[in-house]
């Protein structure tokens, strides 16, 4: 399977937009972070719905910029360079992610009117998937994260 699908899939298997993307690039947390795939699917949990159903930064977006967090982020205080390298990064890919969806924002992907929502999940059903943009999304950001890090040597 592509990263893609393996993502797209993840998010129909009942995973949240972020964790999707962490299992799409599972060898890239590895293989930068040592990290294995059940903590990285932890640290990932809380960002589905926008940041917990806040309906902020999409979770797709926020699990791409956790890879580049593997990849370039930073742990010496005062790194600088570090910082601005890996901002560029993050800037760079929602760049690239508003461009392709109009948005990095859940809410709007979503068409929602209200800004936050209660922390109850919905259910994952047949009509939930159907109404929602969401496996699509997650597989831009999928593409978008796979081909940046072509382009950057990193895959």
């Amino acid at each position: 399977m592509t990263r893609k699908e393996i993502a797209m899939q993840s998010f129909l298997d009942g995973y949240n937009c972020s964790q999707c993307i962490m299992l799409a690039f599972e060898d890239v947390i590895q293989k930068y972070a040592d990290m294995d795939i059940h903590t990285a699917l932890r640290i990932a949990s809380p960002f589905g719905g926008g940041m917990g159903r806040l309906r902020e930064v999409c979770g797709s977006v926020t699990g791409m910029f956790m890879i580049m967090g593997c990849i370039k982020g930073y742990n010496e205080k005062g790194d600088y360079e570090g910082k601005k390298e890996l901002y560029g990064h993050i800037q760079e890919l929602a760049r690239r992610y508003e461009e392709a969806n109009n948005s990095i924002i859940c809410r709007e992907l979503l068409g929602l009117d209200v800004k936050r929502q209660d922390a109850i999940p919905e259910k994952r059903s047949p009509e939930y998937y159907k109404n929602r943009p969401c496996t699509e999304k997650i597989g831009s950001a999928a593409e978008i994260l796979e081909a940046y890090l072509k382009e950057i040597h990193i895959l």
